[in-house]
Parts: structure tokens; sequence; C-alpha cells
């Protein structure tokens, strides 16, 4: 892989996180909070560990002490969720600008949300924040369809296909 490839692949999280955002916008409170037993056990908890996720890989990506995981029990409207995507995307622009394919082998030092000590490549890093993403998203596409929401269609080829 590339940090062509990777900013590719992010670029499709970014739209894919945008479209599970607008399909969301459409729930009540009580439908963010129904109970699942998937995921996080919500759509609202769910969309708050993507989130929390991105933010987190981030921080470990630039080498930063880590911190508290984010907390997943907030009763953010989906608004505000939107604009803290915003802010994470901004903050991984700036750091992926300046980055060259060779970056991609450094290895990083992190601690886990547990305290353990781990090392990886920056490029496996950033492997992980795209799947984690995709994984999570996945489950929250079955929550908006378990509650009766159209749910995005959030494939790589919906994003790149043009119609003719």
């Amino acid at each position: 892989m590339n940090v062509k490839t990777f900013n590719v692949f992010l670029r499709h999280n970014d739209w894919a996180d945008g479209e599970l955002l607008r399909a969301a916008a459409s729930t009540t409170d009580a439908q963010l909070d129904q109970s699942f037993d998937m995921g996080r056990g919500s759509l609202r908890k769910t969309m708050l560990h993507i989130h929390a996720g991105e933010h987190v890989w981030l921080r470990r990506w630039m080498g930063q002490t880590e911190t508290p995981w984010p907390n997943e029990e907030e009763k953010v409207s989906i608004a505000a969720l939107a604009d803290r995507f915003t802010a994470a995307r901004s903050e991984r622009a700036s750091f992926l600008k300046g980055l060259g394919d060779g970056d991609l082998d450094r290895p990083i030092a992190y601690r886990d949300s547990f305290g353990g000590l781990f090392e990886a490549t920056l490029g496996d890093m950033i492997v992980q924040m795209i799947l984690h993403s995709t994984h999570h998203r996945a489950q929250a596409v079955n929550m908006l369809r378990r509650l009766g929401t159209k749910p995005p269609e959030l494939d790589y080829m919906m994003w790149v296909r043009k119609p003719k």
C-alpha cells in the first residue's frame, strides 16, 4: 500500500460516515438508543464508537500518549457527532499531508485502552482504522434497517461508480 491508496480508502470512509450520519438524522432519540445485540448496543453508541476509534487511532499515529477512550454513553446529537467527524477529518488530513510512502513502514509504540504496550507500523495502524470503521458501519446499517429506516448503501462501488 501507499499513501495515495490509503487516502482513497479514507475518503471513502469519510463519505460512508456522512451517508450513515444522514440516514441516522431521521431517527428519534428513542431509536438512536434502542437496544441491539450487536455493535456497541445501540445505534448512537455504535456511531460514537466509530468516531472514538478514528480519534484514538489518529492519536496513536501521531505518537501521542493514550488518552482515556472517549465516552460512548454520551447523548450527543447526530448534528454534533457530524461536527466531530468533520473536525477529525481535518486533523487527519493535516497529519497525512506531509506523509510519504516511506513513513508507512515506521514502527510506532503505543498503549491500547487497557494499558498494554504494543508496536505496529504506521501503515498497519492506518489499515486498522479503516477496517475498524467499516466493520462498525456495517453494524449501524443493520440497526437502521431493523429500525425501519432506509439504510444507506456504503459499498465502495456505490461511491466510485458514475451513472452513464
